[in-house]
């Protein structure tokens, strides 16, 4: 049921209004909640009760992240290349190997950010499903302007796609989940994953939207409790063809590079972190 949910909510952005998007599908959401119950998988760690660790740690990265895309874009700007691109940076890997460490620290395994292979097939067949229909609505037909005018904009997709299905998804929607309940992490963290564009200097229009798409993604992952429903495909696909239908960002050749690096660091996290508990399972075994 919350499958066939998911494909409407996709089918719905090629007829709705996006402000309207964004208060009819969270509305229901709530809707076939209340009839139907949530139905997805429960977080790894679920806990009787608040975590308040957790929630601060959440509450601190979240602001971190959002503090460093507000500094890069409405401090540095396009002005000054070199310190937007190293605070976004920053941002984008504070929100990958933060709640990796953070995860190894309190001694649970990375698959509780989504980070495992254990239902891939059943993640990329959902985010195939999803994501077809997003390419037909959005990039079918498009006509591409120069491979140096898209080509950049599809790696920053990619990279930034990595780190809101990690940041958002594995840690910020499962670490409340596990604490306030599936129905308010869900809302909440679709919230948060909404104004935590207000770093981009987006408007509150653009961020009712972001809501209502928030609530798809996250109803994704809870269903397969993997980031490969997500990513390499859903997430970046709609961040690509923001950017490149918005026209308003020009990026080098040369960016690939610097985006590249960000991924690399990304992954680097995620090795160490599973080096790490795996050492930790010897020593304890």
């Amino acid at each position: 049921m919350w499958a066939s949910w998911l494909v409407a909510a996709m089918l719905l952005l090629a007829f709705l209004d996006l402000t309207v998007y964004g208060l009819v599908i969270p509305a229901s959401a709530l809707v076939l909640a209340l009839l139907a119950g949530p139905g997805f998988r429960r977080p790894g760690s679920q806990r009787a009760r608040v975590d308040k660790v957790d929630l601060a740690v959440v509450a601190v990265l979240y602001l971190a992240v959002v503090g460093l895309f507000r500094l890069a874009f409405t401090v540095f700007t396009a002005a000054n290349v070199l310190g937007l691109f190293l605070c976004f940076g920053a941002g984008l890997v504070l929100g990958v190997a933060g709640p990796v460490f953070y995860t190894v620290r309190r001694r649970r395994p990375l698959s509780g950010l989504g980070l495992w292979l254990g239902n891939w097939k059943e993640a990329v067949i959902l985010g195939l499903v999803l994501s077809t229909i997003q390419f037909a609505i959005t990039l079918w037909g498009y006509a591409l302007p120069a491979p140096v005018d898209w080509v950049p904009l599809l790696v920053m997709s990619l990279t930034v796609g990595a780190f809101e299905s990690i940041f958002f998804r594995g840690f910020v929607q499962t670490r409340l989940s596990a604490s306030l309940g599936q129905g308010p992490g869900i809302a909440l963290a679709a919230a948060m994953y909404a104004v935590y564009h207000v770093g981009y200097g987006m408007s509150g229009q653009g961020m009712v939207f972001l809501f209502g798409l928030g609530v798809v993604y996250a109803v994704a992952f809870a269903l397969v409790r993997n980031v490969l429903v997500l990513w390499p495909l859903l997430t970046p696909l709609g961040s690509f063809f923001n950017n490149l239908n918005s026209g308003d960002i020009e990026l080098p050749w040369e960016s690939i590079l610097g985006f590249a690096d960000v991924l690399g660091l990304m992954a680097a996290a995620v090795w160490l972190g599973h080096r790490r508990l795996r050492k930790a399972a010897r020593r304890r075994s």
